[in-house]
């Protein structure tokens, strides 16, 4: 399986507020949509199918930076998002939360009808795959969203999350189907997590003779933690310490947004008129669009491009957040008639910022200066939380006590 693995994320209730859903709904399409265009339908699978870059889109779209409602709301935004334009797209979100994950099978069938994919084939996948993460490996987490995304080539991939109500956490499952060879001996490249003791995993190459001697006998089982790969483990904490981001590739993204010469670039001329707030915002976006797998071991940084609705880093910029979609949404719509210039300068932000990085210096006793800069100046960019609108700092003080 093609860089997948776990994450695995604090238990939170509550909803996602309307005016954040909008708009995660709206940029999460659109961040999709540039993928697909710049680097095909294969690629975007491959991105979310990686815990790391999964996590750093959520917060890109002003999810709580280390939470388990990123895997609800962003799969929650897409389906509601992409689905419509499917047809165009060619990729297909299928199953979801409780309910809505025991429909996948009916929504696979009823999408090969449409396209002509194999959906037998598709169900028997998800069902396996639920199966492997529910059942296989027994680590203590009982699934409750299943999400099954696939394109009109048959190709798929696999987010789902499971709940463990002893220690209050969520583990979150990722799947790619381009290199699973088997179902039932290491589909995973690993199951990671908090070490809790052995686990059950009967999906292990070493457990061959378990799963045989289960058929006759249904007494022996195999115990075996699997190699690592790509995990990640979020805190319960609320705030974003600067242990959680790599200073030096966010520091970089903040100088590049305040230098006035970036205007200078006859690229950036394309994006001309945008504030060095929109910009940063900007350059996180892009870098979750072109980043390659090594740039996203720090998800917390792109919690700086729309802050969470929670508060924390910041309240979420909404005036910022519209701007960004605006920027990008007509950047893809020129792109799908043939002019990809501004497309193009917006992947230079991402070049640019990555380039600053080579001589940039962090000084790490500014990084709480930032943030609580960011949430004094966060009613001048239409700043909300879940608990209201943000105002200005004599207002403020009490939601970050």
């Amino acid at each position: 399986m093609r860089r997948s693995g776990t994450a695995d994320l604090p238990l939170h209730g509550g909803k996602v507020p309307y005016w954040l859903a909008k708009r995660m709904a709206e940029l999460g399409q659109t961040i999709v949509e540039s993928i697909v265009i710049e680097y095909g339908k294969t690629e975007f699978l491959a991105k979310i199918s990686d815990p790391l870059w999964f996590q750093s889109f959520g917060c890109v779209l002003g999810m709580d930076w280390h939470s388990s409602g990123i895997t609800t709301s962003v799969m929650g935004a897409l389906k509601k998002s992409l689905n419509p334009i499917a047809n165009d797209l060619g990729i297909y979100i299928c199953g979801g939360r409780g309910k809505h994950s025991r429909q996948t099978p009916a929504e696979l069938l009823a999408l090969a009808d449409k396209t002509g994919i194999n959906g037998t084939e598709l169900v028997h996948h998800s069902k396996l795959s639920a199966k492997v993460d529910n059942t296989a490996i027994q680590d203590g987490f009982q699934l409750y969203l299943h999400s099954f995304i696939v394109t009109d080539k048959g190709e798929w991939a696999v987010v789902q999350q499971g709940m463990n109500n002893t220690n209050g956490m969520a583990r979150r499952y990722h799947w790619h189907s381009k290199n699973v060879k088997s179902f039932i001996e290491e589909p995973h490249t690993g199951v990671c997590g908090i070490n809790k003791g052995l686990i059950l995993n009967l999906t292990s190459k070493s457990a061959d003779k378990t799963r045989s001697g289960i058929l006759e006998i249904g007494k022996e089982d195999s115990f075996k933690m699997m190699q690592e790969a790509r995990k990640i483990i979020m805190p319960r904490r609320h705030h974003v310490k600067k242990e959680d981001v790599n200073l030096k590739r966010l520091g970089s993204v903040l100088a590049l947004a305040n230098d006035p010469a970036i205007k200078t670039f006859d690229d950036m001329l394309l994006i001309n008129g945008l504030g060095p707030r929109t910009l940063q915002s900007l350059t996180l976006v892009s870098e979750v669009i072109h980043g390659t797998p090594s740039r996203f071991q720090d998800p917390a940084r792109f919690s700086f491009a729309h802050g969470g609705k929670d508060g924390h880093p910041f309240p979420v910029p909404t005036h910022i957040y519209d701007e960004t979609i605006s920027t990008l949404k007509h950047a893809v719509e020129k792109s799908k008639i043939g002019y990809s210039d501004k497309q193009h300068a917006i992947k230079k932000l991402h070049l640019l910022a990555q380039k600053a990085e080579n001589d940039f210096v962090p000084d790490e006793t500014r990084f709480d200066k930032i943030i609580e800069k960011e949430r004094q100046e966060s009613y001048k960019y239409g700043g909300k939380t879940v608990f209201g609108n943000s105002l200005p700092p004599r207002g403020q003080l009490d939601l970050f006590q």
